[in-house]
């Protein structure tokens, strides 16, 4: 039986994703499955050196292994209305140089943010440090991003949504992408189809069972908020829409691929649906 790792971050809607898998709720032929949590970050950096095989990104991020990498249609998350937050203490005014901590150089929103403040004083470090940071004085600024954007300290406000920077990036009609998984393309094939088809289906899974899979959750210590915030949390990044990916959810990649190609931040223009495992392979071999 092959083992088969799956790297995502430990915030609440990967975690939510991955474990009807781990719960044994979906399985996959001759295939035992484990997982491990990373910041985000780290997950990104791992994968433009190639150590797993089926990893959670930033979109932003997939441009630059596009060649190493397959994008899944599955697990992904997306802000519509909502996402990542600039804040800063209550009442202080931000100079046009300020200090400021975001959660990785290949976040999309450190991307986002960098074009919108580009003489801002960028510093990176784990996301959960981020808040503290700014309630330190470390810096003047952060970008909060997964459960602490619901959850921040009361001495603290927003000083930008990421939403509304991504809204004027790219327009008024497209979702926020900001995580989704990828796979190597080191693996066969009809297995790559087949991992996907079970992620998919955990996806699925964890969203018909959303209660009781929350409820596990919970009780074992696996995520880092109450009953009430995960509820509200994922309904924001791992719902309905999260279980695979739509046209405008492919439009608003494709966009954000595009702002990141006119600012420098890529070295081609790329269009994801022109790196997906190829699925009709499998209708071809069972026809």
């Amino acid at each position: 039986m092959k083992k088969t790792l799956i790297a995502h971050s430990p915030d609440a809607d990967d975690i939510f994703m991955y474990y009807a898998i781990k719960f044994g709720w979906v399985d996959m032929k001759d295939t035992k499955f484990d997982n491990i949590a990373e910041d985000i970050q780290t997950l990104n950096e791992k994968a433009l050196r190639g150590e797993y095989e089926i990893v959670a990104i930033s979109f932003a991020l997939y441009p630059h292994i596009r060649d190493d990498y397959a994008p899944l249609r599955t697990a992904v998350s997306f802000g519509e209305g909502y996402g990542p937050k600039v804040i800063k203490k209550k009442g202080v005014k931000l100079k046009r140089n300020f200090k400021v901590a975001l959660s990785g150089e290949h976040t999309t929103n450190a991307m986002l943010f960098r074009i919108a403040f580009p003489d801002a004083r960028v510093t990176y470090m784990n996301f959960l440090e981020i808040e503290q940071a700014v309630l330190d004085g470390v810096v003047d600024a952060g970008v909060l991003i997964h459960e602490s954007i619901l959850t921040y300290d009361s001495e603290l406000e927003v000083e930008r949504e990421m939403w509304d920077i991504w809204q004027e990036l790219a327009g008024k009609e497209l979702p926020l992408p900001l995580g989704g998984m990828a796979i190597s393309r080191s693996i066969a094939l009809n297995k790559a189809i087949e991992y996907e088809e079970t992620l998919t289906k955990a996806v699925q899974v964890a969203r018909d069972h959303k209660n009781k899979l929350s409820q596990m959750l919970i009780e074992r210590d696996l995520v880092r908020i109450d009953a009430a915030t995960l509820d509200k949390y994922l309904e924001l990044y791992a719902n309905d829409e999260s279980i695979t990916l739509s046209d405008i959810q492919y439009k608003a990649i494709n966009k954000l691929f595009e702002i990141g190609y006119k600012h420098g931040f890529y070295d081609t223009l790329v269009k994801v649906e022109d790196f997906m495992i190829p699925t009709q392979y499998k209708q071809l071999r069972d026809s």
